[in-house]
């Protein structure tokens, strides 16, 4: 897809989560200390691809939970991978950890300026309560918000994409033809959003790092992208050089 083609868009649909906030720097604040305490010889690699193993196992099993719960059950998870000792309120806290996950250092500027020339949109794996600490992080307030909360589910279940897309219509008025679909995880949101025809837009957080770091990998023609930026300024410089 060329720049060009972002004026044939007027929602931008965001993963928040990789994406927005920071979550590898918010997992690790929480991950790191228990492996120190406990003596765990593990790179912070190995601590991100275990949470993304167990985390997409808890998603898929257990997808009534709401995201502290599921938070708890993959740290439990992780305690038990790991052969050490958790309290119940080591587990809650965990899960209550989503608030303390720190934006990007480019997500509010480049929000508040796509804000004037899109519709803005969250699609997310959170609950509606967790992501209202993230969205006073990020000082925009989003056109629709749509959680796993909301649906049942948790991406990349098509479910939560056909949900967005009902959800649009019905309030905003859009069709597919005019979202592009924002995200960082190939995994969670490009192969899904692709296969249900969206146009996507990958922000390669993790760009000239090796790895998946918290997100499973995904290979194939479906996880290719229609555009590839390394951030959220990235975007914001790409709009620009085409339109101002």
């Amino acid at each position: 897809m060329s720049p060009e083609r972002l004026s044939d868009f007027k929602v931008l649909t965001f993963d928040c989560y990789g994406t927005l906030i920071d979550w590898e720097t918010g997992i690790l604040n929480e991950l790191r200390p228990l492996a120190t305490r406990h003596g765990l010889t593990l790179d912070d690699d190995a601590l991100l691809v275990a949470f993304a193993e167990e985390e997409a196992t808890c998603e898929r099993k257990t997808p009534e939970k709401l995201y502290p719960q599921l938070l708890e059950s993959v740290i439990a998870r992780l305690a038990e991978r790991w052969s050490v000792p958790l309290d119940e309120g080591q587990v809650a806290e965990f899960g209550r950890s989503v608030g303390r996950w720190p934006a990007f250092p480019d997500s509010s500027e480049a929000l508040a300026y796509l804000q004037e020339h899109y519709k803005l949109v969250i699609l997310s794996n959170v609950d509606r309560d967790s992501f209202a600490l993230s969205e006073s992080r990020l000082g925009v307030k989003f056109d629709r918000v749509i959680t796993a909360q909301d649906v049942g589910s948790y991406k990349p279940d098509v479910r939560n994409f056909h949900y967005m897309l009902e959800d649009l219509q019905r309030t905003l008025g859009t069709g597919p033809e005019v979202i592009l679909h924002t995200a960082q995880s190939l995994f969670h949101d490009i192969v899904p959003a692709k296969a249900l025809g969206l146009t996507t837009m990958w922000i390669n957080r993790r760009r000239g790092s090796e790895g998946w770091g918290a997100t499973p990998p995904v290979e194939g023609e479906g996880a290719t992208p229609d555009l590839e930026v390394a951030g959220m300024a990235e975007l914001v410089a790409l709009h620009q050089a085409v339109f101002d």
